[in-house]
Parts: structure tokens; sequence; C-alpha cells
């Protein structure tokens, strides 16, 4: 799919946004509830349980705030919020959920290949109303045949946050959209006793899922690439855009704190906060955290330059973290999809989402404003305004796959492979799990 075309649509789309919200398009309880079919309202009094399966623990507090106001509307309906993330492996434990006959009545699911794996247990969403108002390239990932299988909870870019204040401090005028530039920069950062770069690198799916999404995003054409790598066409060895992206990791590596492989994101978010260092990759999902330690902080966001093409490498990797599906087996599923239409079209499920949980909406009809979404929300919506984007690619991927790439990836910021044997063993991992 053209990059630019859907960035452009996507930018059209939410500019509506606006305009919807300034002639107050709100949807009241009792169309909803028309809509729904008034589920978890109805005469015999029984009370149903919706057990909900997520993996986003940013939000686990917003989440159990909005479950009292929803069993208040919905006194038949019960939600039972279980999160499981942070680090812990969320593929591993859904797996364990569905095989021990506990399975969720509503899942996280990234779409893409990871749809395609688990299309057996997919609710069709196609006829919820709320499909209507999608963003097209939010709606993309959980789309197939013309039918929808997932809401997406929102847009999520992932780059570096940095400190601007910092940036000033070291006389860096501008962010860097080279690695040329990105080095400049950690040496003057240096040169006032700033660490540079906070580097979690203990955790696996900042490697394996969001960091090298730059690689395979700054492809030619990356769906003929991944189509390739599954056909045996296309090889991760001697691919120019690993070579490029692993001069990157050894970059941050050389002006990064000590130990990054026994940094957790816990960790790399205070040094960041408290200013010891000045960047970290992180996505707009940053800014609560970043807020909870140090409210106010200046900060901002800018995508990860892997070569000296600046053209290139000033695009955001900007898609959708996670959907809501639901599961087509559940003797709950009205209910679950009562509770998900109630969470974007109620006042106060529209308000979490951009003002808590400071979340670039999916849906047209959820109006944001900067001061909503925070500064790096702001930032990246500025990507997405421009058309400099690119799509978030893990959820292409086999499954299992991104947890071997970040352990080949460690072997090689801990010195144990060399370049050349690091591309083999990303090969040799997609190789393995590919179907």
């Amino acid at each position: 799919m053209n990059k630019k075309r859907t960035a452009v649509m996507m930018s059209s789309v939410m500019l509506m946004s606006v305009v919807l919200a300034a002639c107050g398009g709100n949807n009241n309880t009792a169309s909803n509830n028309a809509q729904n079919g008034s589920a978890g309202n109805s005469a015999s009094g029984e009370v149903k349980t919706v057990k909900i399966f997520q993996f986003k623990t940013e939000i686990v507090e917003g989440l159990n705030e909005l479950k009292v106001e929803f069993e208040k509307e919905y006194p038949n309906i019960k939600l039972d919020i279980q999160t499981v993330g942070g680090g812990a492996d969320y593929a591993a434990a859904l797996k364990t959920k569905f095989a021990s006959g506990d399975a969720p009545d509503i899942f996280s699911n990234g779409g893409y290949a990871e749809m395609e794996l688990w299309g057996d247990k997919l609710e069709d969403l196609s006829d919820q109303p709320w499909v209507k108002d999608l963003i097209p390239l939010a709606a993309e990932p959980m789309t197939k045949d013309g039918k929808t299988y997932g809401m997406p909870m929102n847009l999520e870019g992932i780059g570096y946050v940095y400190n601007k204040d910092l940036f000033e401090k070291a006389g860096i005028t501008e962010t860097p959209k080279t690695i040329t530039e990105l080095e400049e920069a950690a040496k003057k950062l240096q040169a006032i006793d700033v660490i540079p770069f906070g580097n979690a690198y203990q955790e696996w799916w900042l490697l394996g899922i969001q960091g090298i999404s730059v690689a395979f995003a700054q492809q030619d054409n990356v769906d003929e690439f991944i189509n390739g790598l599954n056909a045996g066409t296309s090889t991760i060895v001697g691919n120019e855009k690993f070579k490029d992206w692993s001069n990157l990791l050894n970059l941050t590596v050389k002006y990064g704190q000590k130990n990054p492989l026994t940094t957790d994101a816990n960790t790399h978010l205070a040094m960041f906060a408290n200013g010891e260092t000045a960047m970290m990759q992180e996505g707009n999902w940053a800014q609560t955290l970043v807020d909870g330690i140090t409210p106010d902080m200046n900060i901002g966001m800018f995508p990860m330059p892997i070569n000296d093409d600046a053209a290139m490498n000033d695009k955001l990797s900007v898609g959708v973290p996670a959907n809501l599906v639901v599961n087509k087996d559940s003797d709950s599923k009205e209910e679950a999809k009562t509770f998900l239409n109630w969470l974007v079209t109620s006042d106060m499920g529209k308000e979490y989402i951009v003002k808590k949980w400071k979340f670039i909406p999916a849906l047209s009809t959820i109006p944001a404003t900067p001061e909503d979404i925070g500064l790096l929300g702001a930032d990246v919506w500025n990507y997405v305004k421009a058309g400099k984007v690119y799509g978030l690619q893990a959820s292409k991927f086999p499954d299992g796959v991104t947890q071997e790439f970040a352990s080949s990836i460690q072997q090689l910021i801990a010195g144990k492979v060399d370049e050349a044997g690091w591309e083999a063993s990303m090969q040799a991992a997609w190789d393995k799990l590919k179907k």
C-alpha cells in the first residue's frame, strides 16, 4: 500500500474529528443501548461476566476506573480485567488461557499475521457502529476480505524520546535526521556530562518488536520483502538496511549507560525522567510514565535514523499497537461488544482515551488536541500530518520470531556474535518459525 497516500488519508480523517467535536458529535446512552440491543440490561436480571485479557500495563488504572462506571450503567455486566505485559510474554500467556479452558471474552491482537493465527477465534465485528468511524490506517491490521475483526485501541509512534532542555543546553538546535547527526548530538551531550542514551536492552519487546521494525520499514517494498522471506526469495543476510540498523544499535551502546542488557524499561524511564540521560527509545505512551516521575517535563520525539539518507530517516514508525477482539465462542460475546462500543462512544470512555491515557485516537469521532495527548502525541501527530510515517511491521512476522530476534540482537550487543553471525541468526529464526 502506498505509505504516503495512507498517511494523507489518515490526516484528512483525523482533521474531520475536530469539526465533529465542534458540532457536538456525541452519542447518548439511549442510542448506544439501542445500537447494542441493550445487552446487559435485560429483564431477566441475569448477570454476565466479560473477561478481558490485555497487555497494555499503562492503562490498567484507567481500565479499572472505567469498569466501575460501566458497571453502574450496565449492572447486569461485570468486567473481569486481567493484564499481562511490561516485558512478560503476553502471547504465551494468552495461549495458556485458551488451552486451560479459561479463554477470555475480549483479548488483544496485533493484526496481520497475528490475526491469521487467531482467525478461528475471532468474532466478525463488521456490523458494530464504531467500524464506520475507523481511520483507514488503523483499520488495516484487522481487516480481511472486507470484514473487521478487531477494534484498534489507538495509534502509536515509536522513536527516540528526547529531553529538549538538555538538547538546548548542549547546543543541539535540530533533531538529528541522519546517523552522523545523531552521533554528533551524542558527543555534544557527553561534553556537558549527560549520558546520551538510556538503553533498556534487557527488554525483548523493545528490540525484537519496536526497534527492528525500522530495518523492515525502510525496505524498498516491505510487504514484498516479508513475503520473500516466507517464500525463501528474500534474505536478511547481506541486506543493507539490517547492516544500517546494527550500526545504529552499536552507536546507542557506545554512547549509552553501562550494562544495557541488565537495564529494564522502568530503569531507563527513571533515568530519563530524572535528567540522567537525554534520549531513550520509546513511544508516545511514555508521556504518562514520564509525567508520573517529572510532571511538565519538556520532551519530544524524533525518528530513529539508521543511515545518512535524511529523507528516508525523517519518517516516524506509526501504527496500531493492539486491537481488542471478541472471542467468537464466548457465551458473553454480546456483552463484550456492548463494552467495546461504550468504550469508544461514551463521553467518559472518550475522555479517558485521549486525556488520561494520552492516546492518539483510532476513530474519527474521538476528538483530540495537543493538550489532550501530550507533547509526544503531538509530535507523532505532526509527522502524520506531514505524511512522514512508516507502518509498524512486527505483526506481520511469524509467531514467536520477535523473541528470537531479541535474543539474537542481545547476543550482538554482548559481543557473542559479529555482524555476519547476527544476520545469519536473524535469518535462521525467521526460517525456523515461518509457515
